[in-house]
């Protein structure tokens, strides 16, 4: 009887840590987004429960996150000894999970993700199959070169958005819009998370926009990416004839004001780990905003 509980909580603290190394929490804004993309930017929304309860969709949306989950896998793999130093807590690969399971577990969820897109279309399939050797490769070379790797991830995120009008091939220049709208704050996000890791990176000679350009500089270029993104709110709103989602992408301004204003006084690793969080419910707010059209 002691040996089956013991044998349990092996199976929970294997399970749990698994969550926590593909990041459940952003798979679900990723699957929610594609969900959102599908039922109210793709169809009428008469038969949203149609979309809802679809197979395809269901596949589509099962792809995109495995090929996902298996990208933050092989991160983490990668990054062992850097989050050593940046995040001693929340290292999980050889401290909880095997390094040979955690990567079979990457190799399962590509393998898998990439033959579910393929089940649906050939083009889905190979923009998986791009996507994993692209994640791959960011893991192993790519984030350790200035801007590359952010730009890398950054591409990544919108190209979860833009697979859904790849795939249905309907509304696609609204959801290109969107597309890029995910591009530009996740390349914000991945800077601000480069500066927040600043040490750790350094410490293992990784070449960052902060560790290259210093930080004064960096942010010069933030302040130009975030006004390029008020400005493609703004085109957005120009260009839907809905006054409630107008309203929403101006709105969406605000959050944008208010997240440049903290980062040119943010300062220490706490308060640029605050603006990446603080990235991430933007980009919800603008994912909701797709309920208005």
């Amino acid at each position: 009887m002691m040996e089956a509980q013991l044998s349990f909580r092996r199976v929970g603290t294997a399970f749990s840590s698994l969550l926590l190394l593909t990041r459940f929490p952003n798979l679900l804004i990723v699957a929610l987004t594609q969900y959102l993309t599908a039922i109210f930017l793709v169809g009428p929304k008469t038969i949203w429960l149609e979309y809802m309860t679809s197979p395809r969709l269901f596949i589509l949306s099962s792809s995109t996150v495995l090929i996902a989950a298996a990208g933050y896998i092989i991160n983490d793999y990668y990054d062992v000894k850097i989050d050593y130093i940046n995040k001693p807590e929340r290292v999980i690969v050889g401290k909880v999970l095997k390094r040979r399971v955690v990567m079979a577990v990457h190799t399962i969820f590509n393998i898998t993700g990439i033959l579910l897109g393929a089940s649906l279309s050939l083009k889905v399939g190979a923009l998986n199959f791009l996507a994993a050797v692209w994640l791959w490769l960011y893991s192993n070379q790519l984030k350790r070169l200035p801007f590359v790797g952010n730009f890398s991830v950054a591409v990544l995120t919108g190209l979860s958005v833009y697979v859904v009008a790849l795939y249905y091939d309907e509304n696609t220049s609204l959801i290109h819009a969107y597309a890029l709208f995910a591009f530009v704050l996740s390349l914000v996000r991945e800077i601000v998370k480069d500066m927040e890791d600043l040490k750790g990176d350094a410490a293992f000679g990784c070449k960052t926009l902060p560790i290259i350009w210093g930080i004064r500089r960096t942010k010069y270029l933030q302040y130009v990416l975030l006004a390029g993104l008020v400005f493609l709110l703004i085109n957005m709103a120009g260009k839907v004839s809905d006054l409630w989602l107008k309203n929403a992408f101006f709105l969406l301004i605000l959050p944008v004001i208010y997240f440049t204003a903290r980062l040119a006084r943010a300062d220490s690793r706490r308060e640029f780990a605050w603006l990446s969080s603080f990235c991430k419910w933007i980009m919800l707010a603008g994912v909701l905003s797709m309920i208005l059209y």
